[in-house]
């Protein structure tokens, strides 16, 4: 068969269903990079704490009594209980295991266990719960399971430069100030690759978006924001903002420029965020895998905080990217099934203008090492 010279090899089949391949993306991937966990409002006060899977850890995230975040690994240092089995909540002084009652400070120290006077040796520091590096960026923390984290500017800022040519046009719109006015997760029968893939192009746009298009109508075309360094893709005449009937929506953020008004930009921050700029709100997405053919997104739509205090109506604001979630989230649940067919065992084709998508699969390549490529169920 002649090899056309126009497309791009996929990844095989079996990196989408094989359990050891995602065995290690958790390992290589979300155990040693830095992961997008909890938007940091989210712990609004002392005691406030997150739980998250990371890879195959579960992490807490507290808020300490002087105001800082910390984040451990979530286990009892005593016996490996779960030292917190909800996924957010609150404690008025400390962290108490729910088996034996070794109990923590907010800063992961040890300060009470039954008898422990008695065991004058016990370092209180050194059995206190396993810190994890945390960092805080764009109003998330950010959290990173390695034992030495990956240069943070290199990896997740460098790809929002890459995207974007600078970290100004993002900083603009001056994310950690603004307010969450819609969260929805979605639990997606897919794998997460699937979903970053895409996300990351805009071929299907023109078959599943047609309230989209409506609005960006140069994603008709088949060419996603992410295909040239720094372009925001225009609103077409007729939209006046960035809403499911192309009806006006908020006022413009005050940080943004003229060149960006009217223009949605989107940026994939590997390897489990995507961000979406517009200009009266912005939309992130939290991946969060959990099985080679199942990840959960969380979505959030984030407002000026004067919008959200005033009650204003967000329905059609939220609307067109729920839609859009929606039909992405269907079209890779359709995909998942044949990633064990046959016909896709050597995988499919990009075309030129997925190259980009080709250059992420040869970042997860080189990620999961030799084994992982060579191995086909």
């Amino acid at each position: 068969m002649t090899t056309a010279t126009s497309l791009i090899a996929t990844l095989p089949g079996h990196f989408y269903t094989d359990p050891e391949v995602f065995r290690r993306e958790q390992e290589r991937i979300f155990e040693s990079l830095w992961y997008c966990a909890v938007r940091s409002a989210d712990l609004d006060r002392p005691g406030a704490f997150r739980t998250v899977q990371a890879g195959r850890e579960s992490v807490l995230i507290t808020r300490t009594r002087t105001g800082e975040l910390r984040a451990f690994l979530n286990v009892c240092r005593h016996r490996g209980a779960r030292l917190c089995t909800e996924s957010a909540g609150e404690v008025r002084r400390n962290l108490q295991c729910p088996y034996h009652a070794w109990t923590y400070g907010l800063d992961g120290t040890l300060v009470a266990a039954p008898n422990l006077q008695k065991m004058p040796d016990i370092d209180r520091t050194e059995y206190g719960l396993v810190k994890v590096a945390l960092r805080e960026w764009l109003g998330y923390a950010w959290i990173c399971l390695a034992d030495e984290p990956p240069s943070f500017e290199d990896t997740v800022i460098g790809d929002v430069v890459e995207r974007l040519g600078d970290t100004v046009t993002i900083e603009r719109y001056e994310t950690e100030g603004l307010t969450l006015g819609r969260r929805i997760s979605y639990d997606v029968a897919a794998n997460w690759k699937l979903i970053v893939e895409n996300f990351m192009e805009c071929y299907h746009c023109a078959t599943i978006h047609p309230e989209l298009t409506d609005v960006l109508p140069e994603f008709a075309d088949g060419l996603a924001a992410q295909y040239y360094v720094g372009h925001g893709a225009e609103f077409s005449e007729e939209a006046q903002g960035f809403t499911v009937d192309g009806s006006a929506g908020f006022g413009r953020l005050p940080g943004i420029t003229d060149a960006q008004d009217r223009r949605y930009f989107a940026v994939t921050i590997r390897p489990q965020v995507f961000v979406n700029l517009v200009p009266d709100h912005v939309i992130v997405h939290r991946m969060f895998p959990l099985a080679a053919d199942r990840t959960v997104v969380e979505c959030d739509w984030l407002y000026a905080p004067g919008v959200v205090a005033s009650g204003a109506d967000l329905d059609k604001s939220v609307e067109l990217f729920h839609r859009v979630n929606t039909q992405d989230f269907d079209a890779c649940e359709r995909t998942q099934p044949a990633m064990t067919s046959r016909a896709y065992r050597k995988g499919g084709v990009l075309v030129p203008a997925e190259h980009h998508i080709g250059a992420f699969h040869d970042w997860v390549t080189e990620m999961l090492g030799k084994e992982a490529v060579q191995r086909n169920p």
